[in-house]
C-alpha cells in the first residue's frame, strides 16, 4: 500500500481563525483559542493520519504588522516562527475572513510570494456573512491576486467545508512514510499544552484588560499516575497588571485556575492539582535572552 505524508503551514493575520481550524481538522484541542489576536505565540504541530494519508499541520502566530506597541522581541519572534513555518512544506493553507481583505492579508500575500509550494486560500468564517450573494463575486476578485491551488468557503467552528479542505490538501502530499505514530496528535509535550491551557484561560477572561505582556511558565509537572501536580508561573510586566489578574479577593485567579485544571484533565485523562502564581518581571516581552529562557526559541 502506497503511504502519503507531508506537511502543511496554516498561515494568515491574526485571529482569522487558524487555530480553530486545526482543531476542527484534529478533533481535539491542540492550539489554544481566544477572541484576542495573537492567541498563538508558537508553531504547533498537529498530525491527522486517516489510513495510508498522514497530514501534519503546522499552526503558526498571525502575521501582523510591527507597529509601535507592537515592535517588540515577542512580536518579532511571532513573525518569524510564521515566516519559518513556510520553508520546506508541501502545502500552505492561507486562511481569510470572508469578504474583508486587510493591509495584514497583503502583508501574508507578499511573504507567500516565494514560496514554490502549492497555496490553498481557505475563506473562514461565510456562515457569518449577511450578504451571501456578495461571496461569489469577492471569491473571483480574491482569487485573481495569486494563482491559487485551489479557493474553499469554509466556516472552522462549525466544521463547514472543512473536510473539503483537507481533500484539496491531500492531493498535494507527496509519497512517503509516515513520520509519527497513527494515534500521535502533536509534537508538543503535556508540559507545554498546560502552559498553553493556563494562557488561553487568561486571555479568555481578562480580554482587553490585560496587554499581551503577559506568559505562563511551568515550574512543576509531576505524574504521580491517579494525580498529576501543576504549578504555573504567570508573568507580567507590572504590579498593576498583576493586582488585575489576582483580581478582588484572588477571586480572578481561582476561576482561571479552575478553568485551567477542568481542560487539563481533559487532555490528559487524569486528576489535575493546580497551583497557581503571578510574578512580576520587567521587560520580558522585549528581551530577547529572557524570551528564549521562556521557551521562545525558533531552534
Amino acid at each position: 500500500m502506497t503511504t502519503t505524508c507531508g506537511f502543511v503551514a496554516i498561515v494568515g493575520r491574526p485571529n482569522v481563525g487558524k487555530s480553530t481550524l486545526m482543531n476542527r481538522i484534529l478533533g481535539q484541542k491542540i492550539s489554544i483559542t481566544s477572541r484576542r489576536p495573537q492567541t498563538t505565540r508558537h508553531q504547533v504541530l498537529g498530525i491527522k493520519t486517516e489510513g495510508d494519508v498522514q497530514a501534519i499541520y503546522v499552526d503558526t502566530p498571525g502575521i501582523h504588522l510591527l507597529e509601535k506597541d507592537r515592535n517588540k522581541a515577542i512580536n518579532r519572534f511571532m513573525n518569524q516562527a510564521a515566516t519559518q513555518a513556510l520553508r520546506d512544506v508541501d502545502c500552505v493553507v492561507f486562511i481569510i475572513d470572508r469578504t474583508r481583505w486587510t493591509a495584514e492579508d497583503q502583508v501574508v500575500l507578499e511573504r507567500l510570494a516565494h514560496v514554490k509550494a502549492p497555496v490553498i486560500l481557505a475563506v473562514n468564517k461565510v456562515d457569518r456573512l449577511a450578504d451571501k450573494a456578495s461571496l461569489l463575486p469577492w471569491l473571483e476578485d480574491v482569487g485573481a491576486r495569486r494563482d491559487f491551488a485551489a479557493i474553499v468557503p469554509i466556516a472552522a467552528k462549525q466544521g463547514t467545508n472543512v473536510p473539503e479542505l483537507e481533500a484539496e490538501v491531500a492531493k498535494y502530499l507527496p509519497e512517503s512514510i509516515h513520520y509519527f505514530p497513527e494515534d500521535q496528535v502533536t509534537d508538543k509535550s503535556q508540559r507545554f499544552l498546560a502552559a498553553e491551557l493556563v494562557r488561553e484561560k487568561v486571555m479568555r477572561q481578562l480580554g482587553d484588560e490585560l496587554p499581551y505582556q503577559m506568559t505562563v511558565e511551568i515550574e512543576e509537572f509531576r505524574d504521580e499516575g491517579r494525580v498529576v501536580h501543576i504549578s504555573a508561573l504567570i508573568l507580567v510586566e507590572r504590579p498593576g497588571q498583576k493586582k488585575i489578574l489576582i483580581g478582588d479577593s484572588g477571586e480572578r485567579i481561582k476561576k482561571i485556575g479552575r478553568e485551567a485544571r477542568l481542560d487539563m484533565e481533559r487532555a490528559l485523562g487524569s486528576k489535575v492539582m493546580l497551583n497557581l502564581w503571578v510574578k512580576v518581571k520587567r521587560g520580558w516581552s522585549d528581551d530577547e535572552r529572557a524570551l528564549k529562557s521562556l521557551g521562545y526559541d525558533l531552534d
